[in-house]
């Protein structure tokens, strides 16, 4: 079979609260009509008549009279909202437990054995914190010191920033893969380099960004499909999330556009498979900095792109657009993410137009969809989109 599939995660664009999403802090969280609002509208032309607006609870965006695409929202099943558990269920591994976090900061034992395996002066911050504030607040220190900025969220991660020139990018790694060797047996979900560069009042993070994340716990539609021959290529910090596996090639990106670019490079290319591609800076650089504004612009950008994609596709070719989570750049408790619904948008030129998917009880919906179109017959607990 020479069809190919187009996954491409819009990272964080949440379509509304779930119902459970109070338990989380979470509750009246919207991302996509909330950052239309603050942002003062929104021309998203491809889009709305993929039908985005047509999706239950959107409001935000104009629905399509005749939609080309079909189109819902999904409901996550596992208890969490961060990046690894949405992508981890989007590909049939729907976890039981949450990752666990640190609300209060790690341990005193972690972190000492950390900086003893690491060979570390010691680390500064050691509590949740904005990644951006952070360096701010505490790059002179580091700097000084040499001691690495070590923080979480509410998500279960152990980010470390340092200095790519000071401190060094691959000594940054390298303490990286200490933390994951130490965390990997409390279940811990990610640990993520955070390099920077720049002069004091001036830092700024970079793409060379890295995560250390845990391997699914079980089988995925990645694992089927690379076990099956099929090509399966990574865009952006999909291998990352996926600790590799899955994946038979993986290409970095710096950013929404380089990453689209990749993705339109692969369509005039690739003979057969999966392209899954993780957008990330709809999630990085505007939702967790609470960026209504940067996020629009981004959407719109996004929108030309697709249209790009649109005319590199072929008849039997499917496209899914679809988000890991929410991050409502209004919601002003925290900079975390938000738990919401995420959107599915399933487009094929020869694919009956305008369905409505209605609310799906879980993301691995989404990879019993890839599996279907590229000749699997389905094994995780997701249903197919386009046959059910």
């Amino acid at each position: 079979m020479s069809r190919r599939v187009f996954l491409i995660v819009l990272d964080s664009l949440g379509v509304g609260a779930l119902p459970d999403a109070a338990e989380f802090g979470d509750e009246g969280a919207h991302t996509l009509d909330h950052l239309v609002r603050a942002a003062g509208g929104i021309e998203l032309p491809r889009l709305q008549a993929f039908g985005l607006g047509n999706i239950e609870g959107v409001d935000s965006i104009p629905a399509a009279a005749t939609p080309v695409a079909s189109f819902g929202r999904c409901a996550e099943r596992s208890p969490g909202k961060d990046t690894s558990t949405g992508h981890f269920e989007m590909m049939g591994c729907v976890l039981e437990e949450r990752f666990p976090t640190y609300p209060n900061g790690f341990p005193a034992e972690l972190i000492d054995e950390f900086c003893e395996r690491a060979k570390l002066p010691g680390v500064l911050e050691n509590k949740p914190a904005s990644g951006t504030e952070v360096i701010e607040r505490l790059g002179a220190e580091h700097l000084a010191t040499g001691k690495p900025i070590v923080y979480t969220s509410a998500d279960s991660v152990f980010q470390v920033a340092a200095h790519a020139d000071h401190f060094g990018l691959e000594r940054l790694y390298e303490v990286c893969e200490i933390a994951r060797e130490l965390t990997r047996p409390l279940g811990l979900g990610r640990v993520i380099a955070r390099p920077f560069i720049g002069e004091l009042g001036a830092f700024q993070r970079t793409y060379d960004r890295r995560d250390y994340s845990l391997e699914p716990p079980s089988e995925t539609t990645l694992d089927r499909l690379k076990a099956a021959g099929h090509e399966v290529v990574g865009i952006g910090k999909i291998s990352d999330i996926f600790a590799g596996r899955g994946l038979t090639r993986s290409v970095h990106t710096e950013g929404n556009r380089d990453g689209m670019q990749a993705t339109i490079a692969e369509a005039r290319t690739l003979d057969a498979g999966l392209v899954f591609v993780n957008l990330v800076d709809f999630d990085m650089l505007y939702g967790h900095r609470r960026d209504a504004t940067g996020y629009a612009r981004a959407l719109e950008a996004f929108d030309e792109d697709l249209r790009a994609l649109e005319l590199e596709l072929r008849d039997e070719d499917v496209v899914l657009l679809t988000a890991d989570h929410g991050n409502d750049p209004t919601h002003t408790q925290t900079t975390d993410h938000t738990r919401e619904y995420v959107p599915i948008l399933a487009y094929s030129k020869s694919s009956a137009p305008g369905q409505d998917l209605g609310t799906r009880s879980t993301f691995a919906d989404i990879g019993a969809t890839v599996e279907r179109a590229l000749g699997l017959t389905p094994c995780g607990p997701g249903t197919d989109l386009l046959t059910a």
